[in-house]
C-alpha cells in the first residue's frame, strides 16, 4: 500500500510537505515532532518503496518540498534512493541523515546535504528550512 502514516496540520512555518523516508519508529517519531515544531505538513513513511510511490501521485509530488532521509534503509540504500527519486523529481531537495562512518561524497548534486547524526535540533530545523526556501517555497 501506497499510503502514508501520518497527517498534516494546521498551516505554521513554510507551506510545503516535508517527506520523512526512517524504518526506525523511535527515531522517526522524535525527527517528525521535531520538524512539527516549525513545519506545517510531515508525513512519515517506512521505506524507500513507499517514499517512491507517493512521489508517483500528482497530487502528493505537487506539494513536495523536501524529502529527509537516512543513508541505511531496507530494501534500497541511501544514495540508491536520492538517486532514483531525482530521476523523478530532479529539482527536490533532499537532506540525508548519515553516522560517522558513511561519505557524504556518496551523494552528489547542489539540492542534497548530507549531515551526520547526531544532529543537534535547530541545526537540523535550520538547514530543513533553507532547503525550503531554495526550492522556492516561501512562508505564508
Amino acid at each position: 500500500m501506497c499510503a502514508s502514516r501520518t497527517v498534516g496540520r494546521a498551516t505554521k512555518g513554510l507551506m510545503s510537505t516535508i517527506l520523512l523516508v526512517d524504518d526506525d519508529p523511535l527515531q522517526a517519531y522524535l525527527c517528525k515532532s521535531l520538524l512539527e515544531r516549525k513545519f506545517t505538513d510531515v508525513r512519515r513513511v517506512a521505506d524507500a518503496a513507499e517514499a517512491l510511490c507517493l512521489v508517483e501521485q500528482p497530487q502528493f509530488a505537487g506539494g513536495l518540498g523536501l524529502v529527509i532521509s537516512g543513508h541505511h534503509m531496507p530494501g534500497i540504500g541511501g544514495p540508491a534512493f536520492v538517486e532514483e527519486l531525482h530521476t523523478r523529481m530532479p529539482s527536490l531537495p533532499v537532506l540525508v541523515l548519515g553516522d560517522a562512518h558513511e561519505k557524504p561524497a556518496d551523494y552528489a548534486g547542489e539540492r542534497i546535504r548530507f549531515l551526520y547524526r547526531p544532529v543537534a535540533n535547530e541545526e537540523m530545523l535550520s538547514v530543513a528550512g533553507q532547503l525550503l526556501r531554495q526550492d522556492g517555497h516561501k512562508a505564508s
